[in-house]
């Protein structure tokens, strides 16, 4: 994927933008939606494996930054798009099929493969996140090597709160990121914190003061991670992945079966529900 004399790569995504950075080795990818925030829609989790896998492959690619474009990095999941279709399906009277749950199953694990590409990524990865980073955009950072944020960023493992036990892989690999307490905490209560706070448990190693600072640290970060030699690099991202990443795969595969069989609730129609109406939910565990 060499860049052209521009800058850019010769690839057009729609879910996101992929170009060379002024720093030798260095290339930016720039989540873009559609949709406002950054929404993860059907075209991100289907491009996200391409993306990395043509950065894998690309030799004058030796270190990746990846951000939102505009003020946020991402809002999360298109919840109405990517699992919309299931709640009719699966909705009040419909029978519990075997078969169509086996399809749920298929999705869920669509959508961890997806963001795994991006921890089986030989090249490293930074994520810079400013504004807010919700629900799948946690996720994502979370298969990242780094994570630096600007002071306006906000992060939530916000699943809980719409009756969803989070199932792309936060719940795995954060548990080696920030520890077990500080995890539970979050995904069990579904708050936002700050960036200072996310600094102080570990989740970002670095807040700066604004999204320009932000980038020109990644960037930087970048430069030195990609003047080393590429074999080395990658070999020392391969050792601190092994057994790491046979953990996540084990919570991941017991994630995708539980959420297949018990997804779907009042609870979540509730919550979708609740988003439409710009309200409250109110849950009764059924």
């Amino acid at each position: 994927m060499g860049a052209h004399e521009d800058g850019t790569v010769p690839q057009a995504w729609k879910a996101f933008t992929v170009e060379a950075a002024p720093t030798p080795g260095v290339a930016v990818v720039r989540l873009t939606g559609p949709g406002r925030g950054n929404m993860m829609g059907l075209d991100f989790w289907a491009e996200l494996p391409a993306v990395f896998a043509a950065l894998d492959a690309d030799e004058t690619v030796r270190a990746v930054v990846l951000t939102g474009a505009g003020a946020q990095f991402s809002v999360g999941l298109d919840v109405a798009e990517v699992l919309g279709p299931w709640l009719g399906k699966l909705g009040p009277g419909a029978p519990a099929q075997a078969a169509q749950r086996s399809e749920l199953l298929g999705l869920v694990r669509m959508l961890q493969d997806a963001v795994t590409s991006v921890a089986r990524c030989r090249k490293p990865v930074i994520a810079a996140v400013s504004g807010w980073c919700i629900g799948g955009g946690v996720d994502l950072i979370s298969a990242a090597d780094v994570r630096l944020a600007s002071a306006d960023a906000r992060f939530s493992i916000r699943e809980a709160r719409l009756a969803i036990v989070a199932d792309v892989g936060s719940l795995q690999r954060l548990r080696g990121i920030i520890g077990e307490g500080q995890l539970r905490e979050l995904a069990l209560t579904g708050k936002d914190i700050p960036a200072a706070r996310a600094a102080k448990i570990g989740l970002v190693n670095d807040v700066l003061p604004d999204q320009e600072a932000l980038m020109a640290a990644a960037l930087a970060m970048a430069g030195e991670m990609a003047a080393n030699s590429p074999l080395a690099v990658a070999g020392t991202k391969a050792v601190l992945n092994e057994g790491r990443e046979e953990d996540i795969g084990r919570g991941l595969r017991h994630v995708a079966l539980w959420n297949s069989a018990f997804l779907h609730s009042e609870d979540l129609l509730e919550a979708v529900a609740a988003l439409g109406e710009r309200r409250p939910a109110v849950f009764h565990g059924k």
